[in-house]
Protein backbone atom coordinates (compact mmCIF):
# COMPACT_ATOMS: atom_id res chain seq x y z
CA UNK A 1 0.00 0.00 0.00
CA UNK A 2 1.38 3.29 -1.08
CA UNK A 3 0.99 6.76 0.72
CA UNK A 4 -0.52 9.52 -0.87
CA UNK A 5 2.44 12.22 -1.80
CA UNK A 6 2.18 15.44 0.51
CA UNK A 7 0.28 18.01 -0.59
CA UNK A 8 2.87 20.60 -2.08
CA UNK A 9 3.22 24.01 0.00
CA UNK A 10 1.25 26.54 -0.72
CA UNK A 11 2.86 29.68 -2.08
CA UNK A 12 4.16 32.40 0.27
CA UNK A 13 2.60 35.64 -0.28
CA UNK A 14 5.25 38.15 0.13
CA UNK A 15 2.47 41.10 1.06
CA UNK A 16 0.84 38.87 3.49
CA UNK A 17 -0.17 41.44 6.24
CA UNK A 18 -0.44 40.91 9.82
CA UNK A 19 -0.27 42.30 13.52
CA UNK A 20 2.54 42.81 15.33
CA UNK A 21 3.92 44.95 17.89
CA UNK A 22 5.36 48.18 16.61
CA UNK A 23 7.08 50.60 19.71
CA UNK A 24 4.67 49.04 21.66
CA UNK A 25 1.52 49.32 19.84
CA UNK A 26 -0.24 46.62 18.14
CA UNK A 27 -0.17 47.35 14.04
CA UNK A 28 -0.27 45.75 10.89
CA UNK A 29 2.65 44.93 9.14
CA UNK A 30 3.76 43.06 6.42
CA UNK A 31 4.87 39.64 7.81
CA UNK A 32 7.86 38.58 5.27
CA UNK A 33 10.12 41.47 5.55
CA UNK A 34 13.67 41.97 6.09
CA UNK A 35 14.44 43.03 9.08
CA UNK A 36 17.03 45.21 8.47
CA UNK A 37 18.18 47.52 5.48
CA UNK A 38 21.38 45.52 5.00
CA UNK A 39 19.52 42.07 4.99
CA UNK A 40 17.62 43.73 1.75
CA UNK A 41 21.06 44.99 0.23
CA UNK A 42 22.08 41.26 0.33
CA UNK A 43 18.94 39.89 -1.22
CA UNK A 44 19.27 42.76 -4.23
CA UNK A 45 23.01 40.39 -5.16
CA UNK A 46 20.66 37.51 -7.14
CA UNK A 47 20.23 40.04 -10.13
CA UNK A 48 23.73 39.70 -10.30
CA UNK A 49 24.41 41.60 -13.81
CA UNK A 50 21.63 43.64 -13.59
CA UNK A 51 22.23 47.24 -13.87
CA UNK A 52 21.49 49.31 -10.66
CA UNK A 53 22.87 52.84 -10.95
CA UNK A 54 23.46 54.82 -13.94
CA UNK A 55 25.35 58.36 -12.95
CA UNK A 56 26.05 60.05 -15.98
CA UNK A 57 29.28 57.75 -17.61
CA UNK A 58 28.82 55.51 -14.55
CA UNK A 59 27.05 52.24 -14.73
CA UNK A 60 27.16 49.53 -11.76
CA UNK A 61 25.11 46.22 -11.92
CA UNK A 62 23.87 45.08 -8.32
CA UNK A 63 26.33 42.60 -7.78
CA UNK A 64 29.19 45.18 -8.61
CA UNK A 65 27.46 47.79 -6.24
CA UNK A 66 27.30 44.91 -3.33
CA UNK A 67 30.96 44.25 -3.85
CA UNK A 68 31.89 48.02 -3.38
CA UNK A 69 29.30 48.93 -0.55
CA UNK A 70 31.03 45.54 1.33
CA UNK A 71 34.69 47.35 0.79
CA UNK A 72 33.52 50.94 2.12
CA UNK A 73 31.86 49.67 5.02
CA UNK A 74 35.40 47.82 5.90
CA UNK A 75 37.19 50.34 4.81
CA UNK A 76 34.65 53.03 7.06
CA UNK A 77 35.23 50.49 10.54
CA UNK A 78 38.49 50.21 10.23
CA UNK A 79 40.03 53.46 8.82
CA UNK A 80 37.27 55.61 10.88
CA UNK A 81 35.76 53.40 13.57
CA UNK A 82 31.73 53.51 12.17
CA UNK A 83 29.68 50.92 14.11
CA UNK A 84 26.46 50.66 15.73
CA UNK A 85 24.57 54.09 16.21
CA UNK A 86 27.22 55.94 14.69
CA UNK A 87 26.06 58.84 12.83
CA UNK A 88 27.68 59.14 8.94
CA UNK A 89 26.54 63.30 7.72
CA UNK A 90 26.72 63.21 3.93
CA UNK A 91 27.06 66.69 2.51
CA UNK A 92 26.78 66.01 -1.48
CA UNK A 93 25.53 66.27 -5.01
CA UNK A 94 23.74 63.62 -6.16
CA UNK A 95 25.95 61.02 -7.00
CA UNK A 96 27.54 56.98 -6.68
CA UNK A 97 29.29 57.42 -3.95
CA UNK A 98 27.00 59.20 -2.03
CA UNK A 99 24.78 56.24 -2.58
CA UNK A 100 27.65 53.55 -1.35
CA UNK A 101 28.26 55.51 1.54
CA UNK A 102 24.37 55.87 2.66
CA UNK A 103 24.49 51.51 1.83
CA UNK A 104 28.10 50.79 3.52
CA UNK A 105 27.05 52.93 6.59
CA UNK A 106 23.66 51.41 7.19
CA UNK A 107 25.54 48.01 7.00
CA UNK A 108 27.36 48.64 9.83
CA UNK A 109 24.78 49.89 11.87
CA UNK A 110 25.38 53.51 11.78
CA UNK A 111 23.02 56.18 10.87
CA UNK A 112 23.01 58.33 7.70
CA UNK A 113 22.64 62.00 8.16
CA UNK A 114 21.50 63.52 4.91
CA UNK A 115 22.22 67.07 4.91
CA UNK A 116 20.32 69.29 2.58
CA UNK A 117 22.50 69.97 -0.33
CA UNK A 118 20.40 73.49 -1.39
CA UNK A 119 21.22 74.64 2.48
CA UNK A 120 23.59 77.94 3.34
CA UNK A 121 26.38 77.49 6.09
CA UNK A 122 24.47 78.42 9.46
CA UNK A 123 21.89 76.04 8.32
CA UNK A 124 24.61 72.72 7.55
CA UNK A 125 26.11 73.95 10.98
CA UNK A 126 22.99 73.90 12.83
CA UNK A 127 22.16 70.06 11.85
CA UNK A 128 25.94 69.15 12.34
CA UNK A 129 25.59 70.12 15.90
CA UNK A 130 22.55 68.65 16.20
CA UNK A 131 23.44 65.45 15.17
CA UNK A 132 26.93 65.23 16.29
CA UNK A 133 28.28 62.73 13.50
CA UNK A 134 31.21 60.49 14.16
CA UNK A 135 32.15 61.73 10.29
CA UNK A 136 31.66 64.29 7.52
CA UNK A 137 31.54 62.89 3.83
CA UNK A 138 31.35 65.58 1.60
CA UNK A 139 32.28 67.03 -2.02
CA UNK A 140 33.41 70.02 -3.56
CA UNK A 141 30.46 72.51 -3.48
CA UNK A 142 28.81 71.45 -0.09
CA UNK A 143 32.57 71.94 1.08
CA UNK A 144 31.96 75.69 -0.55
CA UNK A 145 28.89 75.35 0.97
CA UNK A 146 30.47 74.12 4.44
CA UNK A 147 31.81 77.65 5.22
CA UNK A 148 35.47 78.41 6.40
CA UNK A 149 35.76 76.00 9.86
CA UNK A 150 39.33 74.60 9.55
CA UNK A 151 38.61 70.34 9.38
CA UNK A 152 41.25 70.44 12.45
CA UNK A 153 38.84 72.05 14.74
CA UNK A 154 35.48 70.10 14.38
CA UNK A 155 34.54 67.52 16.81
CA UNK A 156 34.26 65.07 13.84
CA UNK A 157 36.74 63.83 10.73
CA UNK A 158 35.62 65.28 7.60
CA UNK A 159 36.36 63.05 4.45
CA UNK A 160 36.16 63.80 0.86
CA UNK A 161 33.40 61.90 -0.59
CA UNK A 162 35.03 61.03 -4.23
CA UNK A 163 38.85 60.52 -3.16
CA UNK A 164 38.04 59.22 0.54
CA UNK A 165 35.80 56.71 -0.64
CA UNK A 166 37.75 55.48 -3.38
CA UNK A 167 40.97 54.91 -1.45
CA UNK A 168 38.49 52.91 0.87
CA UNK A 169 37.41 50.94 -1.41
CA UNK A 170 40.57 50.03 -3.27
CA UNK A 171 42.30 49.07 0.41
CA UNK A 172 39.85 46.83 0.70
CA UNK A 173 39.23 43.50 -0.71
CA UNK A 174 36.74 42.29 0.96
CA UNK A 175 33.15 41.23 -0.94
CA UNK A 176 31.11 39.84 1.93
CA UNK A 177 29.03 42.79 3.84
CA UNK A 178 29.33 43.40 7.99
CA UNK A 179 27.64 40.80 10.19
CA UNK A 180 26.71 42.64 13.44
CA UNK A 181 23.37 42.44 15.13
CA UNK A 182 20.63 45.65 13.84
CA UNK A 183 17.32 45.74 15.30
CA UNK A 184 14.55 46.26 12.65
CA UNK A 185 13.62 49.52 15.06
CA UNK A 186 17.37 51.07 15.56
CA UNK A 187 17.70 54.57 13.70
CA UNK A 188 18.92 53.96 10.00
CA UNK A 189 18.61 57.66 8.60
CA UNK A 190 18.02 60.97 9.65
CA UNK A 191 16.83 63.44 7.65
CA UNK A 192 16.06 67.02 7.99
CA UNK A 193 12.38 68.46 7.35
CA UNK A 194 12.47 71.33 4.91
CA UNK A 195 12.45 74.41 7.79
CA UNK A 196 9.77 76.59 6.25
CA UNK A 197 7.86 77.01 9.02
CA UNK A 198 10.90 77.40 11.47
CA UNK A 199 14.08 75.64 12.29
CA UNK A 200 14.58 72.00 10.67
CA UNK A 201 14.05 68.98 12.82
CA UNK A 202 15.84 65.93 12.28
CA UNK A 203 13.23 62.76 11.60
CA UNK A 204 14.59 59.33 12.36
CA UNK A 205 13.61 57.12 10.40
CA UNK A 206 14.01 53.51 11.66
CA UNK A 207 14.96 50.29 9.13
CA UNK A 208 11.33 48.68 10.19
CA UNK A 209 9.65 52.49 8.33
CA UNK A 210 12.39 52.66 5.25
CA UNK A 211 11.44 48.48 4.69
CA UNK A 212 7.90 49.08 5.17
CA UNK A 213 7.56 52.10 2.51
CA UNK A 214 9.18 50.59 0.05
CA UNK A 215 7.07 47.50 0.39
CA UNK A 216 4.41 49.81 -0.21
CA UNK A 217 5.70 51.36 -3.22
CA UNK A 218 6.85 47.61 -4.33
CA UNK A 219 3.25 46.65 -3.62
CA UNK A 220 1.82 49.23 -5.68
CA UNK A 221 3.79 48.40 -8.70
CA UNK A 222 2.69 44.37 -8.73
CA UNK A 223 -0.23 45.50 -8.49
CA UNK A 224 -0.11 47.68 -11.99
CA UNK A 225 2.25 44.45 -13.56
CA UNK A 226 -0.21 41.93 -12.68
CA UNK A 227 -3.52 44.22 -14.04
CA UNK A 228 -0.74 44.41 -17.49
CA UNK A 229 -0.47 41.13 -17.84
CA UNK A 230 2.94 41.32 -16.67
CA UNK A 231 5.77 43.91 -17.18
CA UNK A 232 9.96 44.02 -17.23
CA UNK A 233 11.89 44.97 -14.78
CA UNK A 234 11.40 48.90 -14.64
CA UNK A 235 13.71 51.40 -16.12
CA UNK A 236 12.91 54.78 -13.34
CA UNK A 237 14.28 58.46 -14.51
CA UNK A 238 14.48 61.01 -11.34
CA UNK A 239 16.19 63.98 -10.18
CA UNK A 240 14.64 63.90 -6.85
CA UNK A 241 17.96 64.55 -4.25
CA UNK A 242 18.79 62.08 -1.91
CA UNK A 243 18.36 64.27 1.36
CA UNK A 244 14.62 63.82 0.20
CA UNK A 245 12.09 60.79 0.90
CA UNK A 246 11.22 60.24 -2.23
CA UNK A 247 14.84 60.56 -3.80
CA UNK A 248 16.47 57.90 -1.44
CA UNK A 249 13.81 55.60 -0.45
CA UNK A 250 11.50 56.04 -3.24
CA UNK A 251 13.95 55.72 -5.70
CA UNK A 252 17.19 54.10 -4.53
CA UNK A 253 16.16 51.74 -1.93
CA UNK A 254 13.08 50.23 -3.57
CA UNK A 255 14.82 49.24 -6.37
CA UNK A 256 16.17 46.74 -4.82
CA UNK A 257 13.74 44.76 -4.35
CA UNK A 258 12.51 44.40 -7.67
CA UNK A 259 15.50 44.38 -9.30
CA UNK A 260 15.08 47.88 -10.92
CA UNK A 261 17.41 50.35 -12.44
CA UNK A 262 17.65 53.72 -11.41
CA UNK A 263 18.65 56.40 -14.13
CA UNK A 264 19.54 59.58 -12.43
CA UNK A 265 20.00 63.28 -14.21
CA UNK A 266 22.55 64.67 -11.99
CA UNK A 267 23.35 68.34 -11.98
CA UNK A 268 21.29 71.68 -11.90
CA UNK A 269 17.70 70.67 -13.82
CA UNK A 270 17.66 70.47 -17.31
CA UNK A 271 14.43 69.72 -18.87
CA UNK A 272 16.64 69.18 -22.40
CA UNK A 273 18.79 66.71 -20.42
CA UNK A 274 15.72 64.97 -19.38
CA UNK A 275 13.89 64.24 -22.05
CA UNK A 276 17.15 63.03 -23.84
CA UNK A 277 17.47 60.46 -20.93
CA UNK A 278 14.42 58.87 -20.87
CA UNK A 279 14.69 58.82 -24.57
CA UNK A 280 18.37 57.55 -24.84
CA UNK A 281 17.44 54.73 -21.77
CA UNK A 282 14.18 53.81 -22.98
CA UNK A 283 13.42 54.91 -19.35
CA UNK A 284 9.54 53.15 -18.18
CA UNK A 285 9.01 55.18 -15.10
CA UNK A 286 9.28 58.86 -14.54
CA UNK A 287 9.09 60.57 -11.20
CA UNK A 288 7.69 64.15 -10.76
CA UNK A 289 6.88 67.31 -9.15
CA UNK A 290 4.71 69.42 -10.67
CA UNK A 291 7.45 72.18 -10.99
CA UNK A 292 9.84 69.55 -12.55
CA UNK A 293 6.76 67.87 -14.51
CA UNK A 294 5.44 71.62 -16.16
CA UNK A 295 9.29 72.52 -17.42
CA UNK A 296 9.69 68.81 -18.79
CA UNK A 297 6.12 69.37 -20.75
CA UNK A 298 6.56 73.15 -22.14
CA UNK A 299 10.00 72.11 -23.03
CA UNK A 300 10.22 72.98 -27.10
CA UNK A 301 12.01 70.11 -27.97
CA UNK A 302 8.88 67.65 -26.51
CA UNK A 303 7.34 66.64 -30.27
CA UNK A 304 10.50 65.35 -31.28
CA UNK A 305 11.46 63.16 -28.57
CA UNK A 306 10.22 59.59 -28.56
CA UNK A 307 8.53 58.97 -25.08
CA UNK A 308 6.39 56.04 -25.79
CA UNK A 309 8.45 53.76 -23.33
CA UNK A 310 7.37 55.52 -20.59
CA UNK A 311 4.38 53.22 -18.84
CA UNK A 312 4.46 55.03 -15.62
CA UNK A 313 4.52 58.93 -14.24
CA UNK A 314 4.87 58.43 -10.43
CA UNK A 315 4.91 61.26 -7.74
CA UNK A 316 3.91 63.24 -4.52
CA UNK A 317 5.19 66.28 -2.58
CA UNK A 318 2.61 68.74 -3.99
CA UNK A 319 -1.28 68.20 -6.10
CA UNK A 320 -1.03 67.53 -9.62
CA UNK A 321 -4.44 69.14 -10.75
CA UNK A 322 -6.61 67.87 -13.92
CA UNK A 323 -4.41 70.20 -16.09
CA UNK A 324 -1.08 68.48 -15.54
CA UNK A 325 -2.69 65.31 -15.56
CA UNK A 326 -3.95 65.96 -18.76
CA UNK A 327 -1.12 67.09 -20.72
CA UNK A 328 0.88 64.16 -18.81
CA UNK A 329 -1.50 61.99 -20.71
CA UNK A 330 -0.66 63.95 -24.05
CA UNK A 331 2.57 63.76 -23.71
CA UNK A 332 3.39 60.13 -22.70
CA UNK A 333 0.50 58.33 -24.61
CA UNK A 334 1.92 54.81 -22.40
CA UNK A 335 1.67 56.55 -19.01
CA UNK A 336 -0.61 55.24 -16.47
CA UNK A 337 -0.57 57.78 -13.37
CA UNK A 338 0.07 57.22 -9.98
CA UNK A 339 0.30 59.35 -6.97
CA UNK A 340 0.39 59.81 -3.29
CA UNK A 341 0.47 61.77 -0.19
CA UNK A 342 2.82 61.30 2.73
CA UNK A 343 5.78 63.51 4.54
CA UNK A 344 8.77 62.94 6.37
CA UNK A 345 7.52 62.25 9.09
CA UNK A 346 5.94 59.15 7.64
CA UNK A 347 8.52 57.97 5.04
CA UNK A 348 6.77 59.36 2.30
CA UNK A 349 4.07 56.85 2.18
CA UNK A 350 0.13 57.32 3.44
CA UNK A 351 -1.97 57.54 0.16
CA UNK A 352 -1.90 56.20 -3.30
CA UNK A 353 -3.96 56.93 -5.80
CA UNK A 354 -4.04 55.09 -9.41
CA UNK A 355 -4.61 55.56 -12.74
CA UNK A 356 -8.30 55.08 -12.47
CA UNK A 357 -8.48 56.80 -9.05
CA UNK A 358 -6.83 59.61 -10.95
CA UNK A 359 -9.40 59.47 -14.11
CA UNK A 360 -12.19 59.59 -11.59
CA UNK A 361 -11.41 62.35 -9.22
CA UNK A 362 -7.89 64.41 -10.55
CA UNK A 363 -8.10 65.88 -7.32
CA UNK A 364 -7.88 62.82 -4.91
CA UNK A 365 -4.78 62.08 -2.89
CA UNK A 366 -6.14 58.30 -2.93
CA UNK A 367 -6.85 55.64 -0.65
CA UNK A 368 -4.74 55.03 2.81
CA UNK A 369 -1.89 52.00 2.08
CA UNK A 370 -2.20 48.59 3.23
CA UNK A 371 -0.65 48.90 6.91
CA UNK A 372 -1.59 52.36 7.11
CA UNK A 373 -4.47 54.09 9.46
CA UNK A 374 -5.69 57.54 8.45
CA UNK A 375 -8.26 59.92 10.21
CA UNK A 376 -9.40 62.99 9.87
CA UNK A 377 -10.30 64.96 13.25
CA UNK A 378 -11.48 67.92 14.66
CA UNK A 379 -9.69 70.87 16.42
CA UNK A 380 -11.04 68.43 19.93
CA UNK A 381 -9.07 64.98 18.38
CA UNK A 382 -12.84 63.46 17.75
CA UNK A 383 -12.86 61.66 14.44
CA UNK A 384 -14.55 63.45 11.89
CA UNK A 385 -17.35 61.45 9.52
CA UNK A 386 -17.58 61.04 5.49
CA UNK A 387 -17.09 63.97 3.92
CA UNK A 388 -15.98 66.54 6.48
CA UNK A 389 -12.80 68.63 6.57
CA UNK A 390 -10.26 68.58 9.32
CA UNK A 391 -6.74 67.39 10.49
CA UNK A 392 -4.94 64.70 8.66
CA UNK A 393 -3.60 61.64 11.45
CA UNK A 394 -1.91 58.86 10.42
CA UNK A 395 -1.00 55.55 12.13
CA UNK A 396 1.23 52.44 10.85
CA UNK A 397 5.12 51.20 10.73
CA UNK A 398 5.87 53.54 8.44
CA UNK A 399 5.65 57.04 10.90
CA UNK A 400 8.40 57.65 12.41
CA UNK A 401 9.95 57.04 15.80
CA UNK A 402 10.49 60.25 16.59
CA UNK A 403 12.74 63.56 15.87
CA UNK A 404 16.18 63.42 16.84
CA UNK A 405 16.95 63.96 20.39
CA UNK A 406 13.56 66.38 20.54
CA UNK A 407 11.11 64.77 22.87
CA UNK A 408 9.12 68.21 23.34
CA UNK A 409 8.61 67.90 19.43
CA UNK A 410 7.92 64.26 18.89
CA UNK A 411 5.16 64.47 21.93
CA UNK A 412 4.37 67.86 20.07
CA UNK A 413 3.45 64.97 16.52
CA UNK A 414 2.99 61.44 18.02
CA UNK A 415 0.07 61.19 20.25
CA UNK A 416 -1.42 58.29 22.30
CA UNK A 417 -1.35 55.02 19.92
CA UNK A 418 1.26 56.86 17.60
CA UNK A 419 -0.79 58.73 15.73
CA UNK A 420 0.94 61.29 13.93
CA UNK A 421 -0.73 65.12 13.75
CA UNK A 422 0.66 65.64 10.00
CA UNK A 423 -0.80 69.18 10.43
CA UNK A 424 -2.15 68.48 6.82
CA UNK A 425 -5.82 69.62 6.28
CA UNK A 426 -8.22 67.05 4.43
CA UNK A 427 -11.02 65.23 3.85
CA UNK A 428 -11.75 61.11 3.73
CA UNK A 429 -15.01 60.63 0.52
CA UNK A 430 -15.86 56.94 0.18
CA UNK A 431 -12.20 56.28 1.19
CA UNK A 432 -10.36 58.49 -0.92
CA UNK A 433 -8.54 61.26 0.98
CA UNK A 434 -8.66 64.84 -0.67
CA UNK A 435 -6.00 67.45 0.62
CA UNK A 436 -7.00 71.28 1.25
CA UNK A 437 -3.74 73.09 3.28
CA UNK A 438 -1.28 72.71 5.50
CA UNK A 439 -3.10 74.23 8.64
CA UNK A 440 -0.60 76.89 8.49
CA UNK A 441 -1.69 77.79 5.12
CA UNK A 442 -5.12 78.36 5.64
CA UNK A 443 -6.26 81.62 4.56
CA UNK A 444 -9.21 83.43 6.92
CA UNK A 445 -11.00 85.82 4.66
CA UNK A 446 -14.31 86.84 6.51
CA UNK A 447 -14.99 83.88 7.58
CA UNK A 448 -14.53 81.56 4.76
CA UNK A 449 -11.80 79.23 4.81
CA UNK A 450 -9.34 79.65 1.23
CA UNK A 451 -7.00 76.80 0.35
CA UNK A 452 -4.24 78.23 -1.49
CA UNK A 453 -2.96 74.95 -3.66
CA UNK A 454 -6.60 75.21 -4.93
CA UNK A 455 -5.10 78.71 -6.35
CA UNK A 456 -1.74 78.13 -7.48
CA UNK A 457 -3.52 74.83 -9.71
CA UNK A 458 -5.61 77.02 -11.62
CA UNK A 459 -2.69 79.63 -11.85
CA UNK A 460 -0.02 77.04 -12.79
CA UNK A 461 -2.41 75.84 -15.89
CA UNK A 462 -2.50 78.88 -17.20
CA UNK A 463 -0.19 79.22 -20.69
CA UNK A 464 1.52 82.38 -19.61
CA UNK A 465 2.74 81.53 -15.82
CA UNK A 466 5.49 79.88 -14.73
CA UNK A 467 4.99 78.76 -11.25
CA UNK A 468 2.57 80.50 -8.38
CA UNK A 469 2.43 81.16 -4.58
CA UNK A 470 -0.63 82.15 -3.02
CA UNK A 471 -1.27 83.10 0.87
CA UNK A 472 -2.59 85.07 3.00
CA UNK A 473 -1.73 88.82 4.15
CA UNK A 474 -3.42 91.05 6.86
CA UNK A 475 -6.40 92.58 5.80
CA UNK A 476 -7.99 95.46 7.98
CA UNK A 477 -11.46 94.33 6.43
CA UNK A 478 -11.26 91.20 6.06
CA UNK A 479 -8.88 89.50 8.47
CA UNK A 480 -6.95 88.19 5.01
CA UNK A 481 -6.33 89.43 1.86
CA UNK A 482 -5.49 86.71 -0.91
CA UNK A 483 -2.10 87.40 -2.21
CA UNK A 484 -1.09 85.95 -5.79
CA UNK A 485 2.80 86.02 -6.37
CA UNK A 486 3.36 84.88 -9.97
CA UNK A 487 6.20 84.00 -12.77
CA UNK A 488 5.45 84.82 -16.42
CA UNK A 489 6.52 81.80 -18.45
CA UNK A 490 8.06 84.66 -21.17
CA UNK A 491 9.20 88.12 -21.75
CA UNK A 492 5.54 89.23 -22.02
CA UNK A 493 4.05 91.03 -19.60
CA UNK A 494 1.13 89.72 -17.35
CA UNK A 495 -1.95 91.34 -17.26
CA UNK A 496 -3.63 91.16 -13.78
CA UNK A 497 -7.16 92.37 -14.59
CA UNK A 498 -7.15 89.00 -17.51
CA UNK A 499 -5.60 86.92 -14.54
CA UNK A 500 -8.44 87.72 -12.77
CA UNK A 501 -11.22 87.40 -14.77
CA UNK A 502 -9.64 83.91 -15.68
CA UNK A 503 -9.58 82.67 -12.29
CA UNK A 504 -13.02 84.31 -11.70
CA UNK A 505 -14.54 82.00 -14.55
CA UNK A 506 -13.07 79.08 -11.96
CA UNK A 507 -13.29 79.82 -8.67
CA UNK A 508 -15.60 81.69 -6.06
CA UNK A 509 -15.17 85.37 -6.29
CA UNK A 510 -13.87 84.87 -2.23
CA UNK A 511 -10.88 82.67 -3.48
CA UNK A 512 -10.05 85.44 -6.36
CA UNK A 513 -6.63 87.12 -5.19
CA UNK A 514 -7.21 90.48 -4.35
CA UNK A 515 -3.32 91.53 -4.23
CA UNK A 516 -0.97 90.42 -6.73
CA UNK A 517 2.97 90.63 -7.31
CA UNK A 518 4.40 89.56 -10.47
CA UNK A 519 8.08 88.73 -10.15
CA UNK A 520 10.57 88.46 -13.32
CA UNK A 521 12.55 85.99 -11.28
CA UNK A 522 11.90 82.08 -9.68
CA UNK A 523 10.20 81.46 -6.84
CA UNK A 524 12.49 80.49 -3.78
CA UNK A 525 12.24 76.40 -3.34
CA UNK A 526 13.32 73.64 -1.22
CA UNK A 527 15.27 70.58 -2.97
CA UNK A 528 11.88 68.81 -3.40
CA UNK A 529 10.22 72.06 -5.35
CA UNK A 530 8.11 73.25 -2.47
CA UNK A 531 7.50 77.24 -2.26
CA UNK A 532 9.45 78.66 0.74
CA UNK A 533 6.12 80.96 1.22
CA UNK A 534 7.84 82.12 4.58
CA UNK A 535 10.77 83.59 2.68
CA UNK A 536 8.63 84.99 0.23
CA UNK A 537 6.80 86.86 3.14
CA UNK A 538 9.83 88.09 4.56
CA UNK A 539 11.25 89.08 1.31
CA UNK A 540 10.36 92.85 -0.48
CA UNK A 541 9.18 92.80 -3.84
CA UNK A 542 12.34 92.63 -6.48
CA UNK A 543 12.78 95.26 -8.33
CA UNK A 544 10.05 95.93 -10.99
CA UNK A 545 7.55 93.86 -9.47
CA UNK A 546 3.84 94.82 -10.16
CA UNK A 547 2.60 94.94 -6.33
CA UNK A 548 -1.22 95.96 -5.06
CA UNK A 549 -4.70 95.02 -5.39
CA UNK A 550 -6.09 94.02 -8.49
CA UNK A 551 -7.62 96.27 -10.69
CA UNK A 552 -11.70 96.09 -10.85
Amino acid sequence: MTSDPAPAPSPIDPFEIGIEPVLGEQMEVFVHRPRSLRELLESSRRFRDTEYLVFDDVRLSYAEHADRVAALAAGLRERHGIGVGDRVAILAENRVEWLLSFWATLSLGGVVVGLNGWWAAPEIEYALSDSEPALLLVDDRGRRRLGGVPDAERPFRVVDIVTGTAELVAAQPITMLPTQSIDEDDPAVILYTSGTTGRPKGAVHSHRGVIAMVQLQTLATERRRAALGGLPQDIACTTFPFFHVSGLYGSVVAATIGGDTMVFVTGRFDAERVLATIEREHCTRFSIVPTIAWRVLRHPSVPDRDLRSVTKIAGGAAPTGAALQQRLREVFPNAALGFGYGLTESTAMATGASDDDLRDDPDTAGRPVPTVQLQIRAADGLVLPDGEQGEIHLRGPVVMPGYWRNPAATAAVIGPGRWLRTGDIGRLTNGRLTLSARRSDLILRGGENVYPAEIELCLDAHPDIAESAVFGVPDPEWGEAVLAVVVAAGPDELDIDALTGYLEQRLAKFKVPTKWQIRTSGLPRTATGKVMKRRLTEQQPEDGADVGPAHR
